[in-house]
């Protein structure tokens, strides 16, 4: 099912111009900056002039259309950058390692600012802490961004429809084959099996559901609050016989009563917003028997930039995830230790398999590029997408952001030697 009439509401907001000043001024800040590179060459062409800036390698081609791209960029940061780049006003023959070495030469900067928001947070967190709760705003923030066509992520992703981070096993097995790999790696460290009742929040397109039933015989029920999923995953359980071991629900997680023997939650935790991370797990807590567990995956920002970011808006949050946040393991931690009985039993950083599964979602965009233009999402679309996607694989190749697989357990849970040995 399409959805495309989401889509230009979408655009609109990237492509209005950015309140540019001095673009001549600006473009002098930016070229001096350059030219203190340290790591990597940029070789920047506007018009018929080259120049080279930095050192070593990697060496990234950037061309230069409108000026006032140095402006956006000096002014706004990533969503100045990200906006000049949808608008057309530049382009690079590889972007990722553009966004790599921009991430490297302003890290000094950003491990100033982490440490004064570190020093102001015992006065900022009380004074924000109590943010306004609405349903619908997360419901719509939801919508904004997996209700924009379940045809442009059927192209990007692969058959099991998993967008999260998958594990490759081996630098040779498909994307689908690694997504399969990270449900079922999540199945062996909470051990479900048939006899367990398992909850999934956040039900993407239906995969770990059907995983779980599939592959595990676990029942399972599942929920989201995006109606595109929703109708998607329903028809894909109907398809696949599963009715009688499987329950889709459109509706909050906060809404759910009733207790389950396993919990999952597969990248959702980063839709709540950092005020919601305690109802989360308190919710989360409440779900569970006396001795469940709970498997989830989460991206994580470092622990020392969690206190400046949570309150920054960046390109994702402005374009992509409306809402969104990224917590951070010390974070949640904290959170669950404050409210639940919950404590963390394994935790396993994958977040070295993220790049590869951006990059093969890049590669699979660029495989479709006929089909997507059929969408008729538009250039501005595809070149936000574009951006999002080597965005995202820059933080994780500089390890400023990474995904871990963590299972929770409640007090009486009391494992047997080597419950948790079953990864490989």
């Amino acid at each position: 099912m399409t959805n495309a009439g989401t889509t230009p509401s979408i655009v609109a907001t990237t492509t209005e111009e950015l309140p540019v000043r001095l673009p001549r001024l600006s473009r002098r800040v930016v070229l001096t900056l350059l030219g203190r590179l340290t790591r990597g060459t940029i070789v920047l062409v506007e018009g018929g002039s080259e120049r080279r800036y930095g050192v070593g390698g990697p060496t990234v081609r950037v061309n230069i259309y409108d000026e006032r791209a140095f402006g956006a960029a000096l002014r706004h940061s990533s969503i100045g950058l990200g906006s000049a780049y949808i608008n057309g006003w530049w382009d690079c023959d590889d972007l990722t390692s553009l966004l790599q070495i921009l991430l490297g030469a302003i890290a000094p900067m950003t491990q100033r600012k982490d440490r004064w928001a570190r020093r102001l947070a015992p006065v900022l967190v009380p004074l924000t802490r109590l943010g306004r709760i609405d349903w619908k705003r997360d419901r719509d923030n939801i919508r904004a961004h997996y209700d924009i066509s379940n045809d442009f992520f059927k192209l990007m992703l692969d058959e099991t429809m998993a967008y999260s981070c998958g594990f490759f096993a081996d630098p040779s097995v498909s994307l689908a084959e690694a997504s399969r790999e990270k449900f079922d790696r999540l199945c062996r460290k909470l051990d479900i099996g048939p006899d367990d009742h398992v909850l999934e929040i956040g039900t993407g397109w239906g995969g770990f559901a059907l995983h779980a039933a599939r592959e595990r015989g676990a029942r399972v029920t599942t929920t989201t609050i995006s109606d595109e999923q929703f109708a998607h995953a329903s028809q894909l359980v109907a398809e696949a016989g599963l009715s009688d071991r499987i329950t889709v629900l459109n509706c909050d997680y906060r809404e759910l009563k009733g207790t389950f023997d396993k919990v999952v939650s597969i990248e959702m935790i980063e839709a709540i917003g950092w005020r919601q991370l305690d109802t989360y797990f308190a919710t989360c807590a409440k779900l569970l028997t006396p001795n469940g567990r709970m498997g989830l995956q989460a991206i994580v920002i470092e622990d020392r930039s969690y206190e400046r970011a949570k309150y920054k808006e960046d390109f994702i949050k402005r374009f992509i995830f409306p809402g969104g946040f990224m917590p951070s393991v010390k974070a949640m931690v904290h959170s669950m230790a404050s409210v639940t009985d919950l404590h963390v039993v394994d935790l396993e950083d994958i977040g070295r398999h993220y790049a590869e599964t951006l990059r093969r979602w890049r590669a699979n965009l660029l495989h479709h590029r006929a089909e997507l233009d059929k969408l008729a999402l538009g250039a501005a679309f595809e070149r936000l997408w574009h951006f999002y996607l080597c965005y995202c694989e820059a933080g994780f190749l500089e390890r400023h952001v990474t995904n871990v697989q963590m299972v929770l357990a409640r007090r009486e849970w009391h494992p047997p030697l080597g419950a948790l040995s079953t990864r490989s």
